[in-house]
């Protein structure tokens, strides 16, 4: 199968790429199915980022298509299940262990109740001249002050921590907030000897919807995606389906900064009026 190729090695992919990225299979394969066709991977698209970054490069590039065909041939060929959030959340019950490889800003602000929590990637904690520069260029991109997302590094003990709380005859469900790098993992599990069941949530959390999975306080999931300015103003999709949003989003700041105006036209006016009625000048002043 496409998982087969020995890699000892962590699969040398950018993570901005898979940060950044969002996937989907058209179609779903039931959970109760064994071996099912799905459509090619579709909608795959980075938002744009500066040319510093590793994944801008042609080698990180031919990487990713490389690993992308590797986990459209997983998914089509049956190895991992296409699943949504609800049918995850009811695999749960069914005894599957749901594995939650999202960065631990994301899963700890909507924590999934009773997944296991190992992040694929992490904030890079580094302070040197490199990992300064990549923070910087990543904060400078609509990833980072405009979605609030932050530089990133793998892992590099994930499977020895996944190891250490899953069973290698578990059956796995990987969720991650944009469905790429749940892909990424069950790639790596794989090769690693977990074979008696792995899925993916299609689409990531984001897919999901609120009631979908298991959530502290019953907080809609798609909130841990969000952040940086989209999320200050409300203009993201689950704020503006919760109507939450500041000033009631767009067209509220639109409204606010409209009102300030024309407060600020009839202050204006009126000061005409007196400065008219004093000195029989009308006489404005800015």
């Amino acid at each position: 199968g496409s998982f087969d190729k020995d890699h000892s090695q962590p699969l040398p992919l950018a993570p901005m790429a898979l940060s950044m990225m969002k996937t989907s299979v058209s179609g779903r394969t039931a959970p109760s199915a064994r071996r099912a066709s799905v459509p090619r991977v579709a909608g795959v698209r980075a938002l744009p980022v500066r040319r510093v970054r590793m994944q801008a490069t042609s080698q990180g590039e031919a990487q990713m298509k490389e690993a992308m065909a590797r986990w459209e041939t997983s998914v089509s060929e049956g190895q991992v299940l296409s699943v949504s959030g609800t049918e995850a959340a009811q695999m749960m019950k069914d005894g599957w262990v749901l594995l939650d490889v999202r960065p631990p800003g994301e899963a700890n602000k909507v924590p999934i109740i009773g997944a296991v929590q190992v992040p694929l990637f992490i904030e890079d904690p580094g302070m040197g001249l490199g990992s300064l520069a990549a923070k910087g260029a990543y904060m400078g991109s609509a990833g980072g002050w405009w979605t609030g997302g932050t530089h990133l590094i793998p892992n590099q003990d994930f499977l020895a921590q996944v190891q250490a709380q899953v069973p290698k005859d578990a059956k796995i469900v990987i969720a991650c907030q944009k469905g790429l790098r749940s892909l990424a993992a069950c790639e790596q599990l794989s090769r690693a000897g977990y074979g008696a069941g792995m899925a993916w949530i299609n689409g990531g959390c984001d897919s999901c919807r609120k009631g979908d999975l298991p959530t502290k306080d019953d907080i809609d999931i798609r909130y841990a995606g969000i952040g940086g300015m989209s999320e200050l103003l409300g203009w993201t999709d689950v704020q503006r389906e919760e109507n939450k949003q500041l000033l009631g989003g767009s067209s509220g700041v639109i409204g606010f900064f409209v009102f300030v105006l024309a407060a600020d036209i009839a202050l204006w006016i009126y000061q005409g009026i007196v400065a008219y009625q004093e000195t029989g000048v009308f006489k404005i002043n800015f």
